[in-house]
């Protein structure tokens, strides 16, 4: 049986260095050799699973914390403060993500249709995000998927099987009902998504509910009760944060002044921008750029 332990060490040869170290195209490690900063940025659709250390992740007010041996599952990209809290040197953090394919989960449904759990939509949608424990089959196909980095040429062939094999122990799970939701093609977790992607695609264009309602598919009443059960955020929420973090990265990346930034993503008023994102990130614009350079590792991670 494999230890708790080795699923560290084994990161910890693979990821030398602190940052992200890639496995294969849907998986990665990180590791953080101390605490960081809270981080703004958007969790997309993916497990983390943690091998040592922990972490924190804030979403519409709710707190997330995850450290040995949990994971956390993300059912959509989802605007979050990210903090890693215990890491050091001798012990840093470290962890394995993998994004969720909604195509993948759904063939194994397809293969799992027995599963009472699974059979139907498992009812009112909950929070984007959930903590579950690692179970050891889960825990050997992980270690597995991270063992491929020592073989390139096997990893183009055995990745996506074992893919499946973590989505398959996850469904066996209680995270199975979750993961359940993002695939199902009729379920109101796509169409809640259909709408997220819609806003992430036009944020800087203003909409009205009825608007984002005719693309997710819902009435506007069901689209707001569902989206905020998925996100803690409205639509309207959502995309103000998703503006401001786009302005942020403007600003860093292109060193645009505030009010361009403001006005590349959707604001009119350069005042109004420079309240919320003074609200949002703790400093107006340009105070909070010039933190930013200093601190280059101020950027979210897994």
């Amino acid at each position: 049986m494999v230890e708790p332990g080795e699923l560290a060490a084994l990161i910890e040869r693979y990821a030398p260095t602190d940052g992200d170290h890639k496995v294969c195209e849907k998986a990665s490690l990180h590791r953080a050799s101390q605490p960081s900063e809270p981080t703004h940025g958007v969790f997309g659709a993916a497990v983390c699973v943690v091998a040592q250390g922990r972490k924190q992740v804030l979403s519409g007010g709710s707190v997330l914390v995850y450290d040995a041996l949990n994971y956390v599952v993300a059912s959509v990209d989802l605007p979050v403060i990210g903090q890693v809290v215990e890491a050091s040197p001798e012990a840093p953090y470290l962890s394995f993500r993998m994004t969720l394919d909604p195509a993948v989960i759904g063939d194994l449904l397809l293969q799992l249709g027995g599963e009472p759990a699974l059979a139907q939509d498992a009812g009112p949608l909950v929070g984007a995000m959930a903590v579950s424990q690692v179970n050891p089959p889960l825990l050997d196909a992980v270690m597995r998927m991270v063992r491929l980095i020592d073989t390139p040429r096997d990893a183009a062939v055995l990745a996506p099987l074992i893919e499946r094999e973590i989505l398959y122990r996850m469904l066996l799970g209680d995270q199975g009902p979750r993961l359940a939701q993002i695939a199902r093609a009729d379920g109101r977790m796509r169409q809640v998504k259909r709408a997220i992607g819609w806003i992430t695609q036009h944020f800087n264009q203003p909409f009205s509910i009825e608007e984002l309602a005719a693309e997710a598919r819902m009435s506007p009443s069901a689209l707001h009760r569902h989206f905020k059960a998925v996100t803690a955020l409205s639509p309207l929420q959502y995309q103000k944060q998703i503006r401001l973090q786009e302005a942020r990265k403007l600003i860093l990346a292109q060193r645009l002044d505030a009010g361009s930034a403001g006005h590349a993503v959707g604001y009119d008023s350069p005042s109004q921008f420079s309240r919320e994102y003074a609200r949002l990130f703790g400093a107006p614009p340009l105070r909070d750029a010039a933190r930013l350079r200093g601190r280059p590792d101020m950027l979210l991670e897994t």
